[in-house]
This record gives structure tokens, sequence and C-alpha cells, in this order.
């Protein structure tokens, strides 16, 4: 049995889900924010060991734990939902609980083979660990700083004509009036920096690293030992959208191509997830004018299905091939 830990509103299980139907291949999915609304469950430990059992209300399916074989941790959210409201205060206590629950419950699952890992993808998305790892791996990378001192971004934009700014964490934020504002990189000019008041570096935390001039920048997403890589013509659009980060050209013609990833590029990126203890990963890299590979970040459960829906790459299957081989070994 194949279990997908996520939640409702993430469209990527469903095209690996209905490949492992059509084969009749048994597959479980848990939408975690839903666990008391949607899910009956039960664990124990006796004299004989150790089992749970998880039965979705909605629609009768149920399994055991030991009837596990493969693991997707696909972006499972907190339980945020309720079959009862009780009061505030026992509302946060039970979803608090729930929370609680869902965390052990994936601890205990650690040591199934899993495409995504909750215990490993936090630590893989340290951007600090990230660069650490590339850089003894032998990957150009850019050169970085984190600091809320204005001193040490000033010592450091101080060797670069332009600097990129980038959140660490948090890609967005919604404003009072229900207003989304997205934290794209930034090109900034570094003799700009001097005039910004001292708040602005004191009050959060500042990621940045040298602006570092593109051909084009490359996708790659890796499932199990398979190689999906893709090109982004980012520098090629009409207008300035997406030059510096392409998430804003999406929307204004952003050109995507099958990669052929050189040997040594993949091999860094097999090697990579090796050493962070993955079986998935998201790498984005960009290649330069004098097409040297620069690793910028390996996202270790990043989207993909935008790019298999542009390139016909088969990741979903690879995914669902990956999870199912698992099952009947």
């Amino acid at each position: 049995m194949i279990l997908v830990v996520t939640n409702k509103e993430d469209v990527h299980p469903t095209p690996v889900i209905e490949y492992l139907n059509e084969r009749q291949i048994p597959v479980f999915r848990l939408n975690t924010e839903a666990l008391l609304a949607d899910y009956q469950f039960n664990w124990w430990s006796n004299d004989r060991g150790t089992d749970f059992y998880i039965r979705n209300i909605k629609n009768g399916l149920g399994l055991h734990g030991h009837e596990i074989t493969t693991v997707w941790e696909r972006r499972p959210l907190a339980p945020s939902q309720l079959f009862v409201e009780n009061v505030p205060e026992i509302n946060k206590h039970n979803l608090a609980e729930a929370r609680g629950f869902i965390s052990f419950l994936s601890y205990y699952l650690k040591d199934v083979f899993s495409i995504g890992s909750v215990v490993y993808d936090r630590v893989s998305a340290s951007k600090m660990l990230q660069l650490k790892i590339a850089g003894e791996l032998g990957m150009k990378t850019p050169c970085t700083c984190f600091s809320n001192r204005k001193e040490d971004i000033l010592a450091f934009a101080d060797n670069y004509e332009y600097i990129v700014l980038k959140s660490i964490e948090n890609d967005n934020v919604w404003l009072g009036d229900e207003t989304e504002y997205v934290f794209y990189a930034q090109k900034v000019k570094s003799s700009d920096l001097p005039d910004k008041p001292d708040e602005m570096f004191s009050q959060t935390v500042s990621f940045v690293q040298n602006y570092i001039e593109k051909q084009f920048e490359l996708r790659i997403t890796v499932v199990d030992t398979t190689i999906f890589a893709c090109k982004i013509d980012s520098q090629f659009l009409d207008d300035d959208k997406g030059k510096i980060d392409w998430r804003q050209g999406y929307d204004h013609g952003l050109k995507h191509e099958i990669f052929d990833l050189p040997p040594d590029i993949a091999g860094f990126c097999l090697r990579y997830l090796e050493r962070m203890n993955l079986h998935f990963g998201c790498f984005d890299m960009i290649v330069t004018p004098r097409n040297e590979y620069v690793f910028l970040e390996c996202n270790p459960n990043g989207q993909w299905l935008w790019i298999e829906l542009e390139t016909g790459m088969k990741i979903s299957e690879t995914i669902a091939k990956v999870l199912s081989d698992k099952e009947f070994k």
C-alpha cells in the first residue's frame, strides 16, 4: 500500500494517483489538514508489537500501518479542520493535539522508503546547508551573505556592482485587505544601499548574493535516480518580467524546453541528494554566458507539475513507478 501524505488543494498527487489506480496499485491519500474532520484512526502498542489503522470516512477507504510499503510526503499541512466546533480555546487545543499526532506518526514511518521526508526535508531546505554541500561537491555557487547588520551587507555589496536580494523562506505575505504580496528576487545596485535607512536591515534578516549574468536557467527535477532537466529562457522575454526571477515571467511568454544535462551536472544532482538523504529534489541553476553552471538552490519538495505540462516530461508517471516498484519488491 502506498501512502500519500498531502493536502486537499495540492494538484500534484492527482496524476500520480490516477496512474496508480489505472494499474490497480493500492494507494491511500491522507489530507492532513482534515485529519479530525475526514478520518478515523487508531494507533496501538501491545505485547504483539505496534500498528495503526486509518479510515477515510468520506470514501470508506482504509489502511493498516503494516501494509505501507512506500510513503510520498507531498506538502502535508497542519490539521486545521474540525468535525464539530467547540469554544475557541478547546478548538485550539484539539488541533494542537492532532498536529502532534500527525508529526509523531510521520516520524514513526521514517524508515519506510519515502519520496519527501518529514525527517530530512526541513533540514535540507536550509539555504546555508545547501550552499555548503554544493560547494563541497565542487559546484560553483553565488557568494552569499545573511545578516541583520547594515555594515555587513554594505561590506559584502562593495565587491559587486549589483547584488540580488532574496527571501529566506517566506515568499509571500497577505496584507490586511487580503492582497497577496509576493517577494520575488530583486536586483539592487550596490551603490544605492548606503542611503537606505538602518532599520531596513536591523528589523529583518537580509539574504543577499552577488548578481550573476544569465544565458538561461535550469529547473532540474530528480525522482530517485531519474533526472528531468528543463531549460527556462528567462532572458529572451519582451520585457524585464522574469529576467531577474523567472517566476514573474510565467505569464509573459516564458519558454520551456527539455534540456540535455551534461553528465557531470547530472552526477552532482544525484550525489547532492544522496548527501541530503533525499529521493527527490528540484534544483534551480543558472547557466552563464560563458556556459558555467551555477547552483542556486534545491527545493526538497518543490513544484514540478507545470514543467510536465509545458514539456511533456513524464515526471508524475516516474514518481508513480518509483513508488509502485517499491510496493512489489
